[in-house]
């Protein structure tokens, strides 16, 4: 009985800190998103080799990212809107299934159609994982636990950028293009196993709701998560996307991979600390992350010709931009409550939408103020991102969680 008193007047927060985190099932839902971002971005480190094996342009072959982002933006909202009462489980086997798919028909194919054919259904399945992953991941543990959930999963994305991306590159360099993406069907299948025996089932929403995006949005703290997605991805990409270009502009061609292994790095400190606290600190780390970018912005804009200040910005920008994913996933799912899935289908597409918009409006801007425009914009486009985060301190970025 006394034991039983002492931890009835304990704490929630406290108590909740004595629980583990399921990390085995958690490790497999950040390999997943490891194997969605490594599938859209292995391209861009392949190019010259993927143009010459398909007898196409490079910019040609460039849009296997252009159409793998059209079909995670234009297939989330329906997809999960079909599939909303299925159960989790196999609709992540499924999209793992498809990158599975996808992969191998990129290996194997010596046809440009077929190939962009493969990298829209790799798009596909993308939205579809997209859509659950994070949801997923806070069905998995307790209320106090889930922004710490989330923030696990999401570190498969800086993982893929600082170490897939160059791997791949690696690999691709060294026994060809059609070698990575061998891979990475091979990480696939893997990955099925894994989930078959680390990750529970967990149910879809019950019942068949009418107009579930609709209803998501009447929500309240829904639109302004979603616009922050919109326009915070829409500044980070307008810069990543040419960063490569802005530094051969600024003298520092030569350097890309190193500041972009610093941004790499800082974007895991970044995810770290984010978990850490995000349970109880979503609004200031947003602020806070959202800070951070611009600062690196504007170390960029003003001293582009000092190399070492170019690093410090690069590590700025990526410890900022480390946590965003993870920041406006469990935003999202917050404000979307019951409707959470809808919510974050709906981030899932704005997101990929804004990804390319950025690389279409980073043309212009190139063509039209030159590369130094780049991190200007950025500055310009987190103005109306700080003024609603700081306003939306009721719904959307609340001061406190509920239940954490």
């Amino acid at each position: 009985m006394r034991s039983r008193t002492h931890l009835a007047g304990r704490s929630p927060v406290t108590a909740a800190e004595n629980l583990r985190l399921p990390l085995p099932a958690l490790l497999a839902l950040a390999t997943a998103v490891f194997v969605t971002s490594l599938t859209e971005t292995l391209p861009a480190g392949l190019l010259p080799a993927m143009s010459a094996g398909l007898g196409v342009g490079e910019s040609a072959a460039g849009q296997s990212v252009t159409v793998y982002a059209a079909g995670t933006a234009l297939i989330a909202i329906p997809l999960s809107t079909v599939t909303a009462t299925w159960p989790r489980k196999r609709l992540l086997l499924a999209a793992t299934a498809g990158f599975a798919v996808a992969n191998t028909v990129t290996t194997a194919s010596h046809s440009y159609p077929l190939t962009m054919a493969a990298r829209f259904v790799a798009g596909v399945a993308a939205g579809l994982a997209w859509a659950l992953l994070a949801g997923y991941a806070r069905r998995l543990v307790p209320v106090p636990l889930q922004g710490r959930a989330v923030a696990v999963v999401m570190t498969g994305i800086p993982v893929a950028l600082s170490l897939g991306v160059p791997a791949g590159t690696y690999l691709g360099g060294l026994l060809g293009w059609r070698a990575a993406f061998a891979l990475m069907t091979v990480v696939a299948v893997v990955l099925l196993g894994w989930i078959g025996l680390a990750v529970p089932e967990r149910p879809g929403q019950p019942g068949g709701e009418r107009s579930p995006m609709l209803r998501a949005l009447s929500v309240p703290g829904v639109v302004p998560v979603l616009f922050v997605t919109l326009v915070l991805v829409l500044a980070h990409t307008v810069l990543y996307a040419y960063i490569a270009t802005f530094l051969d502009r600024s003298g520092m061609g030569g350097s890309a991979d190193l500041v972009l292994l610093v941004f790499g790095a800082a974007s895991l400190a970044g995810v770290w600390g984010v978990g850490a606290r995000i349970d109880r600190a979503l609004r200031a780390l947003t602020l806070a992350s959202t800070s951070l970018v611009g600062a690196g912005a504007g170390l960029l804009a003003l001293f582009a010709g000092s190399p070492a200040l170019v690093f410090v910005a690069a590590a700025l920008w990526g410890l900022g931009w480390g946590g965003v994913p993870t920041l406006l996933q469990t935003a999202v799912a917050d404000a979307g409550g019951a409707r959470a899935d809808a919510a974050q289908a709906m981030l899932v597409t704005l997101w990929n939408a804004a990804m390319a918009v950025g690389g279409v409006a980073g043309g212009v801007l190139l063509d039209t103020f030159g590369a130094r425009a780049f991190p200007w914009t950025v500055l310009v486009l987190l103005v109306p991102v700080l003024a609603v985060v700081t306003s939306a301190r009721a719904h959307g970025f609340p001061v406190r969680r509920v239940g954490a």
